[in-house]
């Protein structure tokens, strides 16, 4: 199954808090190292700077956020936390994520990705070996780096195509939601019995 990912902006702020609502609450503490709440998810989500970092999603065909990676750009690394919900893990999304994010810190000329997640994080540190990614555990905490390759008119080409391709595919997709919605409604219209002569007198 194909997976689009979409680099998101400012409007989708409303969007990414409820993605992050959404995490079982253990799963929200393996995220982010702690366990946050309504508004501690309201705080960081809010602190998003999408001008000097690139977050990406990956939307259902009801549009909702079911997976995130968030990267943060240093002098020459670029950090990545990455978040799936439940129901839609082992179906590529986490790996999808975590490509877009390395080949877009690749033409961002970063020489190096890095994950940092508590150790027993086991999807994430799943990720991490499955890309061949260095791990180093400490008191529970685990920091993962991977080397990127220098960027190239290929990849630098390839990510311009997977935007493109993005764009398309959430388009497709409202057009689809918008029709379901439309249907329904005039569904559930057709379901009202009309009133009788009695009633209506």
């Amino acid at each position: 199954m194909t997976v689009t990912v979409q680099r998101l902006n400012e409007g989708a702020r409303a969007a990414l808090t409820e993605h992050f609502l959404a995490l079982p609450p253990e799963d929200r503490r393996l995220r982010f190292g702690a366990s946050l709440g309504p508004e501690g998810v309201a705080t960081y989500v809010g602190g998003i700077d999408f001008d000097r970092d690139a977050v990406f999603g990956v939307h259902d065909d009801r549009l909702a956020i079911v997976g995130v990676a968030h990267v943060g750009f240093g002098d020459d690394s670029a950090e990545l936390g990455l978040s799936v919900l439940p129901a839609h893990r082992g179906r590529g999304v986490g790996s999808a994520l975590f490509e877009r994010a390395a080949a877009h810190a690749r033409n961002r000329f970063m020489s190096t990705l890095f994950m940092h997640c508590l150790a027993e994080n086991a999807a994430i540190m799943h990720i991490a070996q499955r890309f061949g990614m260095h791990i180093v555990t400490d008191a529970g905490d685990a920091d993962a780096h991977l080397q990127l390759p220098p960027a190239s008119p290929a990849s630098i080409t390839g990510e311009f195509v997977a935007d493109r391709f993005a764009l398309y595919d959430y388009a497709l997709k409202a057009q689809v939601a918008a029709w379901t919605n439309v249907n329904a409604a005039l569904e559930g219209a057709a379901a009202v019995p009309e009133p009788n002569q009695a009633n209506a007198a």
